[in-house]
């Protein structure tokens, strides 16, 4: 299968929104996860002071966490779809959240930054370049800030690669056809296959530039399918 990138994957993101929260709550753990790995950048204060980065919002489910974990923190959301932009939107938000139509390789063009830290929540194994997208990440973090990725990013045992396929053949795929959205959802089964497993992807953030780059591991069915990766940013050229 030819996966969903750029503009294609953005207008099925966009027709999806409609459903998108619906689904996504089938999902045991799903927001107590993201409130995990949230929490898992340690910020300090409650936020109190920061510019925090949810990159990749969707329809607020990341943002929702990210103000839970740093309640006094000020948040800018982005995402490229203008779909599931429109469904964060409608939610209640509290002043200092903001949410911006950009996807992650036009953010830093359009001047926005530094900030204090980012969360990535689904993102990188959707993007056409995530070395570039790390790179743009970087660069918007302030030296020592911190990146919390939230990711299917499976451990490379094949248990777990049967585990994903199962759930995606018996009730994501399934789910997703209901709703129309088939083409989205089988993306989302073969994407989680062609990324990188946990130990490349923390591989990757290192040759990125990131320091003390590490794997997390999320509790219930996906152990060993979904991880929270920490890292910080190094001192520019280094």
């Amino acid at each position: 299968m030819t996966l969903l990138r750029d503009h294609d994957l953005a207008r099925a993101f966009d027709h999806a929104s409609r459903t998108y929260d619906r689904l996504t709550g089938l999902n045991p753990g799903y927001r107590a996860d993201l409130l995990r790995s949230a929490r898992r950048l340690k910020l300090p204060g409650d936020g109190a002071g920061l510019h925090l980065l949810d990159l990749g919002c969707g329809t607020g489910a990341s943002t929702r966490a990210l103000l839970r974990a740093a309640p006094r923190a000020r948040i800018t959301a982005v995402d490229a779809s203008a779909g599931m932009l429109r469904r964060a939107l409608a939610k209640p938000w509290p002043d200092g959240v903001r949410f911006l139509h950009l996807s992650a390789e036009e953010l830093h063009a359009a001047g926005e930054g530094p900030f204090d830290a980012v969360f990535a929540a689904y993102l990188f194994r959707n993007v056409s370049d995530p070395d570039g997208v790390l790179g743009t990440v970087r660069a918007l973090l302030r030296p020592g800030g911190r990146l919390a990725v939230h990711e299917y990013s499976l451990t490379g045992s094949p248990a777990h690669r049967a585990l994903w396929t199962a759930v995606c053949q018996g009730v994501i795929i399934p789910a997703g056809t209901i709703t129309g959205d088939r083409a989205l959802y089988r993306h989302l089964w073969h994407s989680v296959l062609d990324f990188d497993t946990a130990s490349a992807f923390t591989g990757r953030l290192t040759r990125a530039g990131f320091t003390g780059a590490r794997a997390l591991p999320l509790a219930g069915w996906q152990t060993g399918i979904t991880h929270t990766f920490v890292a910080a940013a190094g001192e520019p050229g280094r």
